[in-house]
């Protein structure tokens, strides 16, 4: 019985590694997808600033937030969620936006 345990715990184990791993290298793209991201979300907000436009585009921003929305309805995660993601990420765009214009 202790040898079953055993065996039934390390392959557990195991499983967990590669979920863990798996985690890890999406964790990183992430990341990475972010950063460039937020390339050309800063080079939208030099534009901005250099043509005088406001730093948020409130039009813009809920036609994104409801393709986003459905976008996660697709990809089986909750569209709140996302939702709440991307009104994040978008808040601190207009905030980098804010800057160029100082």
């Amino acid at each position: 019985m202790t040898d079953l345990r055993s065996d039934t715990a390390a392959r557990a184990a195991d499983i967990l590694k590669e979920h863990r791993e798996s985690i890890d290298r999406l964790d990183a793209i992430l990341v990475y997808t972010l950063g460039e991201r937020f390339k050309h979300t800063q080079a939208v907000g030099k534009l901005k600033a250099e043509h005088d436009l406001p730093p948020s585009d409130p039009d813009r921003e809920a036609r994104q937030i409801a393709r986003l929305e459905d976008l996660a309805k697709r990809a089986d995660l909750d569209p709140e969620f996302a939702k709440n993601f991307l009104n994040f990420i978008i808040q601190e765009v207009i905030q980098h936006h804010k800057k160029h214009q100082e």
